[in-house]
């Protein structure tokens, strides 16, 4: 493969899902800043990849190199047990923008969003990484269960029971901050 036709592949398959990746990794890391180094060193991986592609979801795959980079990348900076949000203020302001607008404009409506999503985005960051990983997989970037196996390497049994059990930690977080 010709170094044009790596970009131009790269272009294609890759570019696209620049936004979704670094979403990805933004909930895998907990932090923007981290999240942009490990897009670019899966941008880097996955052009230098770009040849091993052979088809099928474009998404799924770059969403898997960044996966596979963030895991890494986490586990040469971080401490495995620990991966959370360290900036709250931004995770608020973050999970409100993923919300969108509220329908109706009175600031009370607007606050009351702004809260929801605010704790929203607190209870998922909350969740152990497993758990965490496949609910962003599925309910913020709108992945298959088959992709998500295919992605995470797990059978499609494993991504649902996980699923499953993130909705129920998640549910039982906002009703013990109800109380």
């Amino acid at each position: 493969m010709t170094n044009d036709d790596a970009r131009r592949r790269f272009a294609e398959v890759v570019v696209p899902h620049l936004d979704d990746a670094y979403a990805l990794a933004r909930w895998l890391a907990g932090n923007g800043a981290d999240a942009e180094d490990i897009v670019q060193d899966a941008a880097l991986r996955a052009y230098r990849g770009i040849s091993g592609y052979v088809g099928g979801t474009a998404r799924a795959w770059t969403l898997t190199v960044v996966r596979n980079c963030a895991y890494t990348w986490l586990a040469k900076n971080r401490p495995k047990a620990l991966v959370f949000t360290d900036n709250i203020e931004e995770a608020e302001r973050v999970g409100t923008a993923a919300l969108g607008p509220p329908e109706t404009a009175t600031p009370e409506a607007d606050m009351i969003a702004r809260q929801d999503g605010a704790r929203l985005t607190a209870a998922i960051g909350e969740l152990p990484v497993p758990f965490r990983e496949v609910l962003v997989l599925r309910e913020v970037q709108g992945l298959a269960y088959r992709e998500i196996a295919e992605l995470m390497n797990v059978p499609i049994g494993t991504v649902m029971s996980r699923l499953a059990r993130a909705r129920k930690l998640l549910i039982a977080a906002l009703r013990e901050d109800d109380s």
